[in-house]
């Protein structure tokens, strides 16, 4: 096995230790993979929290990522640990979203929190706070029509802030499929608010 620590630059001080990690884990050192779990679990968590909203299975999800990690120890090559166990962490959140198979929930679960809302004020009056729960219902209605793939996507380039390249590597397409996943993705969100794009004006 190769020393995975060339794959880093000198100054990418995260990236370089998590490929030491994951060279130890694969050496047989649990510590170290249990040092990288504490290093992505709160990440992970998030991530999987805007595909799978129900808090308890997002934490299955996450815990059963790693494991599959563990398990796939000696397939990593190389690259960003990060993508990596991010896209060991999407594929088990698109498991469980085709498993379920039942009625649509928020895909977005920092919406229900009131800490989002913006302060009391002239904004924070009846009528508007009714706009935006009626703003938030029908993206999310749209939001769920979408394919999982597309809705990863958009998830994590809209949201989570991954370029075009990272989330190919994370869902192990190409950089078009990528592209057109998330070109697809929001011509499909905006045929599904087309009668209700006056929620959304002004």
């Amino acid at each position: 096995m190769g020393d995975l620590r060339t794959t880093a630059t000198a100054d990418d001080g995260p990236q370089r230790r998590d490929l030491i990690l994951v060279e130890r884990a694969q050496a047989g050192d649990l510590t170290a993979f249990n040092d990288l779990v504490l290093c992505y679990q709160d990440q992970l968590y998030g991530l999987v929290a805007r595909m799978v909203p129900d808090p308890d299975q997002a934490a299955d999800v996450v815990q059963e990522a790693f494991f599959s990690a563990y398990r796939n120890l000696g397939a990593f090559r190389g690259g960003s640990v990060k993508s990596w166990l991010s896209r060991i962490a999407i594929n088990a959140a698109m498991d469980i979203q085709r498993a379920r198979k039942r009625r649509p929930v928020q895909p977005y679960p920092e919406l229900e929190d009131d800490s989002w809302q913006p302060p009391a004020g002239e904004e924070a009056d009846p009528e508007r706070q009714v706009l935006t729960g009626e703003r938030v219902r029908v993206l999310t209605a749209a939001l769920a029509a979408i394919g999982d793939d597309q809705r990863a996507a958009i998830v994590l380039f809209d949201i989570e802030g991954f370029d075009y390249a990272e989330i190919a590597e994370m869902a192990g397409v190409s950089l078009g499929t990528v592209k057109s996943r998330i070109h697809r993705g929001r011509l499909a969100l905006r045929r599904g608010l087309v009668d209700r794009m006056e929620l959304f004006r002004g």
